[in-house]
């Protein structure tokens, strides 16, 4: 029983390390990179659907971005849906493709997004205590002795300073990119 509530708390924390990734990687840190626009929803024929889906996105030297349509027709709902994102970015048609100058950042647009990813790791926390704090409720109801209850919030525990640790480090990480300049 405590296996798989051990199993189970473990399958929560690394969904919660990858939704953090996943917020992370929407921080801007001054190079191009495509997935600063896996927000951006285009309309598609009526759908709003993501632009990764109606478009090739890659990048050009460094700073600069490239979304290619693979239909042409939705050009200017794509250059719309860019601009309306409000992600700092100017979108920038030529009829066949739109071009993103990513534009460098500046020392105080740096540690605005230092805070963001900060304020990122911190929910991400309070998710991997919350998950934490479920776990060791399982464990109190499930049919244990006492030892094996005390035994299961320690692994618990553990798990939750495994992955605390993880957190910290991606944010360091990110916050090494970010002041790099």
């Amino acid at each position: 029983m405590l296996d798989l509530i051990l199993e189970e708390t473990k399958e929560k924390m690394e969904k919660s390390i990858e939704a953090f990734k996943h917020e992370l990687s929407s921080v801007r840190t001054g190079r191009a990179n495509p997935t600063m626009l896996d927000r951006v929803k285009v309309n598609y024929w009526g759908e709003m659907t993501p632009l990764n889906q109606t478009a090739g996105i890659s990048v050009v030297e460094g700073r600069q971005l490239v979304v290619k349509p693979y239909d042409k027709n939705i050009l200017k709902d794509i250059e719309h849906a860019i601009y309306e994102a409000n992600l700092g970015l100017t979108p920038q048609n030529d009829g066949e493709i739109i071009r993103i100058n990513v534009p460098a950042l500046t020392e105080e647009t740096r540690r605005e997004y230092v805070k963001q990813a900060k304020k990122y790791a911190e929910d991400a926390k309070v998710a991997l205590r919350n998950i934490r704090r479920n776990a060791n409720d399982d464990v109190e109801k499930a049919d244990l002795s006492e030892d094996e209850v005390k035994l299961g919030k320690e692994k618990v525990q553990k798990l939750t300073d495994q992955y605390v640790k993880i957190i910290d480090q991606l944010t360091k990480d990110k916050e090494n990119d970010l002041m790099t300049v």
